[in-house]
């Protein structure tokens, strides 16, 4: 007890704002449908209903469920906080509990509550609570944290998320309670009464466990006990007997009480180490040799993993809700979980039969987002806890130890079961002692719990002890490394109940007899009056009885009676004597308490509860709750930074005192109000300095200034007896006069009016009490509030405070006789000190007993001087602050440091040369984050200009542009500069807080949708991207509705191009079919004319799909409630001119079977290409677009594909991969498996792998039982190992897949079909594997890849078939006879493209030579045309770089005996030659489009139209005899060479290609099949890829993808895969990204046009290149590029340097390429103004003058959207009738304003104003205070400075107009002119006499403010007695005073020799 310091009883203060209070949720309960109103319709049928004993039943069951209703309500509060608008908005959360329902709720003091959540479970709630689940992340440091509410049931735990995730964790024993922690839910196990006698010897179960996530596994905490007693080891925490009370997360705690001892303890609460988790997991109790303690290890975990049924807390196990272990070290075991159950069956058959029925989906397993490898089946959750231990029986553990038959093998068996990891460790920290001595009866368990601090900054945690009605508190720090807490000294003090007021660091504390009090820590501060309830102790003493109920003016705590209850009058405010009876009345309590109930209905208050803030709920005896505000320590800001000041600097025994001294007075019942608030500090604080402040006459002005304040008017009512009429003394505290000796203080309270024993008055100077507490403190106090002074002159919003702190300051200082300081006050308010002038004497012995601290110097501390003197360039000292309350300061003193000094470690390492920390001993560390925080950001800064550096380092010690605002327009103006030259030139990596402080909006919006990520559409949300809904249904349903207008009216502004296409690409309405009608032509003939003619259109419609897809690639986004819309194909026809129906299925001619199933396949692809990749997609949604309709089954096939290639299949379920492959419908597993191996590319992910092998009979083993695979599902198998492969050079599968290029066929006609595809897919897939690995393939010498692939080129002899296929190959086939030779024909085409793939860019002259056409006639009838072509394109994309566009090179491919004169007498096929000459033509330029893929390189793109156009005028030919190549295979040339033109001008929708494609669409019939279709639409689709958005790469991945898309062989008809998989031709999705960048102005959020300059690297075909690109543009591949620059003038200048990293961009380009760009003041877009004519800036540039003459300020709004300056024009700069005489100030508005727009810095407007102000009022002798022109001055120093740098630096700088000039010249005028009349007031200013009275007084200061003199009191020896300049100079130059403010003084000093001055030109400077 003996730390509770003492206090008068009398003391009281007044609780505010009375409200009853009811839990909102208990409200809500009445209306909320929850399970209670459903029982009703659900408890009978209505037959029932009837019969009498039904209806007594329904009545008797209701009765129940209301009372148990009531019974278990209970609720808990909670502050919540919400960013609503930058400004936290705080309320009260409540959770309330009733029955089976759970109702979050908030609301706040000016708001109502409203529901948050309302849950209704299925069983009754045991408990609710709030916890917060931490979700590791993978890549971050800090974790993730999941706000979520716990719902305790029976059997499981319901976990909601604010995210809105659910889960449920079963629960495997029955929970008596459950905490949430820092970490997640510690659960503590009910203790069956079968506990004791089941658990096994040695090895009591545990009794706690932690949850770190719903869906982790409940694991066994650790305890780590200190002390002798617990044998202090490790172990799990078993002991029965031990509770948990109370759980904290900050910092992390539990404490605990022991049953037994009556004892409590504290823990804490930590991940566990990894020696603690392998010391308990082989830590049974005996040695671990004896099989014993094996089993019993065993039994613990076996115990904790099977769940029974008959004995699970819910009754069974249905639950499904089961999760694996994460994080473990080892997987589990199922099998030895298996093996170990059937073992112990064999030993006690009865006993475990129950367990084999885990009855738990593993599904939950999979769910755990970070934890993909978690595929392993795992026994898991519920179904491993309990076996029967909880059974009764007795025999149950004689049944599990070894039976006498059993051998050691089988028992050692048992630990085998996985033990459960642990996760989390408690380790005491401290426990109660145990006081033996006094036999005092053991306490009982805590029933309240909670940390709480006090003013100066002790912790405390404290706990109730009911039994013995006290509350001990712990007072608890952290150690120096952070790293524990110690716990020291515990203080009891008497309380029935309490509870904290975190906001206010106190407690309110209920003491026995009922009253309350509000202690602070332990120290107790006074009682709590509480208006309308009285204390029971006063109806006891002074037995008044109540009439009036105390609720009555309750439920209004605004209306005026209210007011009236609180001033009491002497009988009602409790008397001092009151403390005595206390014991009396402990000892009556109880009949005290019934007496009183039964005597006055007067209800008392008898629990406390629900702290919030400041706020608590007390429960009063009638059952009534009342929420009741306990005031804060103090409302004003400026006493709030006083307290707060003098609480940094007095030890904190003294700043205690203080602080609850103040506390009382200020909240004394019926206290002060707001504005008379710090006369009441300032009055408290000087009388405890010792001040007798009824005698300062100042001070009694501060009074009558404010209206009296309430208290006073209450206390005049009082008779005084000391005839003291000022009556403060009551509140002051008159016992501060005693001695500052401990002894007890027993004044009578009479001693209030000895005023008379102060020392006798002398002329109003009074001295002080040098016995008042803080009377030796009184420098110390003085220098912090002085330097708190400082702080408040840098915020314009505290400056006005100032001056109410500047009175309490100069007193101090006089007495203090600091005239220094006195003189510095007086310039900075001259009208306001000049008034004063008493001043207390302090004699000799007491100023001995003052601390003067070391850092009081006699020269003040002035900021605004030092940082005039960092612009003047002087030397500064360092300048002091307080940590944490001058933060203003300090950040202005480094920014000044780093900028103007130029010192680029100010902010980091060297802050100490600018600033000294006052320390006082206690705080050390505050400021340490800060210093911790900024060396992050100091890293990189290392090479910024200062500007950058100064900006970024403020950002990160979050100033932002509202606190800028606050700066005063002098300071700031540095600060604005540096802003305003990031703007022009900023980092494009910057974070959003730094845009926005630099005012780039479009790069804070930038930096905001990096943040954003992925979480919503970005486009949808920032940009009104979304296409315009099309009227017409039709339009609807093609597909290609979402194409983005918007950009693509930009990028294509000319033409409808786009619209063509769509015309083109559409597949959904019917075609028109005009066959005109011979007159001898049958109608019946004529119908089957119309219909063959639709099958020929038919054969277009059916291929437009693959173009579709490439068009519309990724430009949708799905709703997640709607299935994806899916356009139909229409294959029926139109005939005009009646519009008559045609159809093919008419039966009139013979259409091929399953004709549409490949195109619809494709008709799926394109529609799922539309979705983006960005989109949110999920399983359930996937498997949602399943059609009912099985004839759809092709298009969901082609769908998935497609949700593959756009990277969403990865989310689809294994389960459900496993349903669609099942199905064995063909389509949908080509579907699949292509598009789960390219969601896969390159990740050689081993659970795709599997799936594959299922489906390549080579890569099973040779014993496996043949699967019957379709051929086109191996075909997709095959390419899916090559995607999934991709790249890395596995060696397994490129020998497989080698051998499989020539695999022969089998004999039963098996792999005897399209053995073609087989062989390229194959091929293509080694390609793949091995992908540009060249000769360096490691590991594959053996193999000799190469030879081998040369010689299925060009054929000869089989090689053996090595390895494990040898058995399956070795009876050849009956069918096909191809003898020991290789196919060529089959083998060619895959061997070609692997070796191409393989050596892709290697430029490997010596494979590109086997790849050359034969150079003789004989030679070239060998091979196939079409081979040839292959061979072209793979020589050329292996030699890369020598491919260049031009046809020389195109001809230089083909063979030189082609390219000869012919000889007549060789014997050659003119065919033969054509067609050679041809195909190698087409191959040529195909590599040439691959390797100017997307670049719309022009010369490459004029060398191929020239192709095309040569190929054209021989196919207009190719009716007459004389060609020899044959249409087909000229149309399969032209067909390649279309392809390569729009790989080439890919994604720009060049009108040449696209008149092409016009017109192959157009021409139908003949021997236009489906596959030329197909290409001439890939074609058109790649022109406009991804709707202009997309374009290729030319990336390895991307050239293998485009080979597999392009393969030059078209399917002839539309079921045709013989030579290639349709499916295949999708994969060119993989080859496209994007790279269109789209400007959107940041205003309107519009795209528009932008000037861009793009820089390419150097290479070695070209120079270092810079190109200008009007965006929107598709840029070149990001690897060339060196910078992309957004160009002025029309908008700001933004720059992208990509030599460093390319991420950015990236991440740009991905999410729509969209880059904010911010139109700059005064112009306009190029859309309105294309030649720049009309900006404002065009008419005036070249006459500055004139422009600012010409500008009219209406105009205003066409040149900038900044909505202030609008209304600046609006209001200030418009002539308005009655102004004719404000002209000049109009223009001079105007002025500025266009200085503002043209100079694009707008927020100077504020500037220019308030420096015109300042000017206006010093002319005017207006000035009040000099502040304004402090700030003139600095502005001026700062403009010397830079034009003494350097008419170089004027291009940045602001004010750079003649305004300044002009201003200045103003004040110089007025001061001069002001001097010359008053040189006599200077001069005796400067002699030292008293400051003058007069309207003199403030000019003088303005004067020496302006002019930078110092305080020349006693200096005036040094310069009055000049007799020349030189003189002057000499000595002036030792003050400080700059040379030009020197020379106005001349005149004044020199007096006689002013006359030869005259000539000086003073206006110059």
């Amino acid at each position: 007890m003996s730390e509770v310091v003492y206090e008068e009883t009398a003391t009281m203060i007044a609780a505010g704002e009375l409200q009853s209070f009811v839990p909102f949720g208990r409200e809500h309960c009445k209306n909320h449908p929850n399970a209670f109103n459903l029982q009703l319709r659900e408890l009978q049928p209505a037959s029932e209903l009837w019969s009498s004993d039904g209806a007594a039943g329904l009545v008797g069951s209701l009765q129940e469920v209301s009372l148990q209703e009531r019974e278990r309500e209970c609720w808990q509060l909670r502050k919540g906080c919400i960013r609503v608008r930058e400004e936290d908005v705080e309320f009260e959360e409540e959770l309330y509990t009733a029955g089976t329902v759970v109702i979050w709720s908030q609301g706040s003091r000016t708001q109502a509550s409203k529901v948050y959540k309302a849950f209704t479970v299925d069983s009754p709630v045991q408990q609710a609570l709030w916890c917060n689940f931490a979700v590791p992340q993978n890549k971050q440091k800090e974790d993730e944290v999941e706000h979520t509410v716990c719902i305790v049931q029976r059997s499981c735990v319901n976990v909601h998320t604010v995210s809105g995730k659910d889960f449920i964790s079963p629960l495997p024993f029955q929970v008596s309670d459950v905490w949430a922690t820092k970490f997640g839910l510690l659960l503590e196990r009910k203790n069956t009464a079968t506990d004791v006698q089941t658990s096994p010897p040695g090895e009591p179960l545990p009794t706690v466990f932690s949850m770190l996530h719903p869906l982790d596994e409940i694991a066994p905490v650790v305890f780590k006990p200190t002390g002798l007693f617990e044998g202090s080891r490790v172990q799990y925490a078993s002991d029965v007997n031990m509770k948990i009370v109370f759980s904290s997360c900050q910092p992390s705690l539990v404490v605990s009480y022991d049953t037994v001892q009556g004892i409590h303890s504290v823990w804490t609460l930590r991940k566990v180490t990894d020696d603690e988790r392998s010391t308990v997991l082989r830590c049974p109790s005996e040695p671990v040799g004896t099989s014993l303690g094996l089993m019993a290890s065993g039994i613990l975990t076996s115990h904790l993993r099977n769940i029974s049924r008959l004995d699970s807390p819910g009754g069974s196990v249905t639950t499904t809700g089961a999760s694996c272990v994460v994080g473990s070290g080892s997987p589990l075991h199922y099998s030895a979980l298996h093996s170990h159950s059937n073992r112990i069956m064999t030993s006690s058959p009865g006993l475990y039969s129950r367990v084999h029925s885990p009855s738990i989906s593993n599904m939950a397993a999979l769910s755990r987002a970070h934890s993909p490898g978690m595929a392993a089946p795992s026994f898991s959750g519920a179904a491993r806890f309990s076996t029967s231990f909880h059974s009764p029986s007795p025999r149950v553990h004689f049944g599990l130890l070894p039976s006498p038959n059993s051998t050691v093998n089988e028992t050692t068996l048992v630990p085998e079961m996985e033990p459960i990891i642990p996760d989390l460790c408690m380790e005491q920290l401290w426990s109660e002692t145990v006081t033996a001595g006094c036999q005092r009866e053991m306490s009982s368990q805590a029933s309240k719990v909670f940390l709480t601090s006090d003013l100066c900054e002790n912790r405390y945690l404290c706990f109730l002890v009911d039994s013995h009605q006290q509350l001990r508190c712990v007072k608890f720090m952290e150690s120096n490394d952070t790293s524990q807490l110690i716990f020291a000294s515990v203080t009891t003090i008497p309380a029935k109940d309490a509870e904290p007021l975190p906001s206010i660091d106190a407690m309110l504390v209920l003491e026995a007899c009922g009253s309350l009090v509000l202690y602070t820590g332990i120290t107790r501060v006074s009682k709590v009056f509480v208006p309308g309830l009285l204390s029971p102790t006063f109806s006891l003493t002074n037995q008044i009885p109540q009439a009036s109920t105390p609720m009555e003016n309750v439920s209004t705590p605004a209306n005026p009676g209210s007011r009236h209850l609180q001033r009491l009058d002497e009988a009602a405010m409790p008397s001092p004597v009151m403390g005595l009876r206390g014991p009396n009345i402990k000892i009556h309590e109880p009949s005290f308490l019934d007496d009183c109930t039964s005597q006055h209905t007067a209800p008392y208050i008898h629990a406390l509860r629900d702290p919030v803030c400041n706020r608590v709920t007390l429960e009063l005896s009638s059952g009534l709750m009342l929420r009741i505000s306990v005031p804060e320590i103090a409302t004003s800001e400026l006493v709030r930074k006083c307290l707060q000041a003098i609480r940094f600097i007095l030890p904190k025994d003294a700043a205690m005192k203080v602080l609850v001294k103040w506390y009382n007075i200020y909240n004394a019942p019926g206290g002060p109000s707001a504005h008379s608030e710090w006369n009441l500090f300032v009055t408290c604080f000087m009388s405890l300095m010792g001040y007798n402040t009824e005698r300062l006459t100042w001070k009694q002005n501060l009074h009558f200034e404010v209206p009296l304040s309430p208290v006073i008017a209450a206390k005049k009512a009082r008779p005084s007896d000391g005839g003291s009429d000022e009556d403060w003394e009551y509140l002051v505290g008159s016992h501060y006069h005693c001695q500052m000796n401990s002894q007890p203080v027993c004044r009578p309270v009479d001693s209030i009016g000895s005023n008379s024993s102060l020392s006798p008055e002398t002329e109003s100077m009074s001295s002080l009490d040098s016995s008042t507490p803080l009377f030796p403190h009184i420098p110390a106090l003085f220098y912090v509030l002085h330097l708190l002074y400082q702080e408040l002159q840098l915020d314009e919003l505290q400056r006005a405070r100032a001056s109410s702190l500047v009175c309490l300051l100069q007193q101090l200082a006089r007495d203090l006789q600091l005239d220094e300081y006195v003189d510095l006050y007086w310039r900075d308010y001259p009208s306001l000190i000049s008034g004063f002038n008493e001043s207390c004497l302090i004699d000799q012995g007491q100023l001995s007993q003052m601390q003067r601290p070391s850092f009081l110097k006699a020269e003040p501390p002035c900021v605004l001087s030092w940082l005039s003197s960092c612009l003047r360039g002087e030397e500064v000292p360092p300048f002091p602050y307080l940590p944490c309350i001058c933060q203003r300061t300090r950040l202005l003193v480094l920014s000044y440091a780093l900028y103007i000094l130029q010192d680029e470690n100010a902010t980091s390492t060297d802050a100490s040369k600018y600033l000294t920390k006052l320390s006082a001993g206690q705080k050390s560390c505050t400021n340490e984050p800060h210093y911790r925080r900024q060396s992050i950001v100091k890293v990189n800064l290392a090479t910024k200009s200062l500007a950058e550096q100064l900006v970024v380092w403020l950002t990160s010690e979050g100033f932002t542009l509202k606190d800028l605002e606050s700066v005063p327009f002098g300071v700031a103006l540095p600060i604005r500069e540096a802003i305003y030259r990031c703007r022009e030139q900023p980092c494009s990596d910057w974070s959003e807080e730094v845009c926005l402080l630099i005012g780039r909006q479009d790069l804070t919006k930038q930096a905001h949708k990096m943040t954003l990520a992925k979480s919503k559409a970005s486009v949808g949300s920032g940009l009104s991207l979304e296409p315009p809904a099309t009227t017409e249904a039709d339009e609807e349903e093609d597909g290609m509705s979402d194409i983005i207008q918007e950009v693509t009216g930009l990028i294509w502004s000319q033409d409808l191009r786009v619209q063509e296409v769509r015309r083109l690409l559409q597949s959904s309405r019917p075609v028109r079919v005009s066959v005109v009608q011979l007159p001898e032509v049958s109608d019946h003939e004529y119908i089957e004319e119309k219909e063959n003619k639709l099958l020929q259109l038919c054969q277009r419609t059916m291929a437009l799909p693959v173009g579709r897809g490439l068009f519309t690639l990724f430009s949708y986004h799905p709703v997640p409630t709607e299935p994806l819309p899916v356009p139909k194909l229409n294959l029926t026809g139109r005939a005009p001119p009646r519009n008559t129906m045609v159809d093919l299925n008419s039966g009139n001619i013979d259409v091929p079977p399953n004709m549409t199933s490949w195109p619809s396949f494709h008709n799926g692809v394109a529609a799922g290409l539309k979705i983006a990749p960005a989109s949110q997609v999920d399983s359930a949604w996937i498997a949602y677009n399943k059609p009912k309709n099985p004839e759809l089954a092709n298009e969901y096939a082609g769908f998935l594909m497609a949700l593959g290639l756009n990277g969403h299949l990865t989310k689809l379920a294994t389960l459900n991969i496993h349903d669609y492959l099942t199905k064995g419908h063909e389509m949908t597993s080509i579907g699949l498996l292509l598009g789960v191996s390219s969601a896969k590319l390159g990740t050689m992910d081993m659970s795709i792998t599997r799936l594959l092998s299922i489906h390549i009979p080579a890569l099973l083993p040779p014993t496996s039982t043949e699967l019957d695979v379709p051929h086109n599902v191996q075909v997709a198998a095959v390419i899916g190992i090559g995607l999934v492969y991709q790249g890395t050079g596995h060696r397994h599968n490129a020998e497989v897949l080698l051998s499989e290029i020539g695999r022969p066929p089998g004999p039963e006609m098996e792999y005897c079909t399209d053995r073609e595809s087989y062989s390229l897919a194959a091929g293509l897939a080694l390609g793949m594997v091995c992908l540009g690995h060249g000769s360096n393939l490691i590991g594959m010498t053996d193999l000799n890849v190469p030879e081998q692939l040369y010689q299925y080129m060009v054929g000869g002899h089989r090689r053996a078939q090595a390895g494990a296929n040898r058995e399956r190959h070795k009876s050849p086939s009956y069918q096909i006879k191809e003898g020991d030779t290789i196919n060529v024909d089959v083998t060619c085409p895959g061997a070609t493209l692997a070796l191409a793939m393989i050596y892709l860019k290697t430029n490997n002259r010596s494979i590109a030579d086997w790849l050359k056409p034969p150079d003789t006639w004989f030679l070239l009838d060998f091979i196939k045309p079409e081979f040839l072509l292959l061979r072209t394109l793979a020589r050329c994309i292996i030699m890369w770089d020598e491919i260049l566009p031009n046809t020389e090179w195109v001809k230089s491919n083909i063979p030189q005996i082609m390219r000869g004169a012919f000889d007549p007498s060789e014997d050659f096929n003119m065919e033969t030659m054509s067609q050679a000459q041809d195909y190698i033509t087409a191959g040529a330029c195909m590599a040439l489009g691959l390797r100017f893929a997307g670049s719309a390189n022009s010369d490459a793109f004029d060398c191929l139209y020239e192709c095309a156009r040569t190929f054209m005028q021989i196919l207009s030919f190719s009716g007459t005899t004389s060609v020899q190549t044959g249409y087909y295979n000229l149309q399969t040339g032209l067909s390649m060479i279309l392809l390569a033109m729009s790989m080439v001008m890919s994604g720009t929708g060049n009108l040449k290609v696209l008149q092409l494609c016009r017109f192959f669409h157009k021409r139908t019939g003949g021997e236009m099949n489906y596959g030329f279709h197909m290409a001439h639409h890939m074609a058109l689709g790649l022109l406009f890829l991804g709707g202009g958005r997309y374009t290729l790469s030319t990336s390895n991945s991307a050239i293998a993808a485009l080979l597999c898309a392009l393969y030059p062989h078209f399917p002839a008809h539309s079921t045709d895969n013989r030579y290639h998989l349709q499916a295949l031709r999708h994969l060119a999705v993989l080859a496209a990204e994007p790279r269109l960048l789209v400007p959107v102005d940041v205003d309107s959020l519009k795209p528009c046009y932008a000037l861009l300059e793009v820089t390419y690297k150097e290479t070695k075909w070209y120079e270092e290149t810079t190109v200008e690109l009007m965006a929107p543009t598709m840029l070149p591949e990001l690897h060339l590029l060196k910078r992309v620059k957004v160009k002025g003038p029309r908008y700001w200048e933004l720059s992208v340097d990509l030599s460093r990293e390319t991420q950015h961009l990236k991440s740009i380009l991905s999410r729509d390429g969209v880059l904010y760009v911010k139109l700059r003041a005064g112009q306009l877009p190029y859309k309105d103004d294309p030649q720049g004519w009309k900006s404002l800036l065009a008419s005036t540039v070249n006459h500055r003058n004139s422009g600012v003459r010409a500008f009219k300020p209406e105009a205003i709004s066409t040149f900038t959207s900044e909505p202030a300056l609008v209304s600046f024009a609006e209001f200030f700069c418009k002539a308005l009738d009655g102004m004719k005489h404000r002209e000049d100030t109009l223009a001079l508005f105007s002025a500025m304003l266009y200085e503002c727009v043209t100079q694009e810095c707008p927020e100077m407007l504020p500037t220019y104003i308030a420096i015109e102000q300042t000017v206006g009022a010093l002319r005017r002798d207006d000035l009040q205070q000099t502040f304004p022109l402090w700030q003139m001055r600095l502005v001026v120093e700062l403009w010397d400075r830079r034009v003494l740098l350097g008419p170089g630096n004027h291009h940045d700088t602001l004010l750079t107009s003649e305004f300044l000039p002009v201003m200045k010249n103003m004040v110089d005028e007025a001061l001069d002119s002001w001097l010359r009349d008053n040189s006599l007031v200077l001069r005796s200013y400067m002699r030292g006499k008293t400051l003058p009275k007069d309207a003199q007084s403030v000019m003088l200061a303005c004067f020496l403010v302006y002019r930078s003199i110092p305080c020349l009191r006693n200096t005036e020896t040094h310069l009055e007695g000049c007799s020349s300049l030189g003189d002057l100079l000499a000595r002036s130059s030792q003050l400080g005073i700059p040379l030009r403010d020197l020379l106005r003084l001349v005149p004044v000093l020199l007096g006689s020799g002013a006359q030869t001055l005259q000539a000086f030109p003073l206006q110059a400077h």
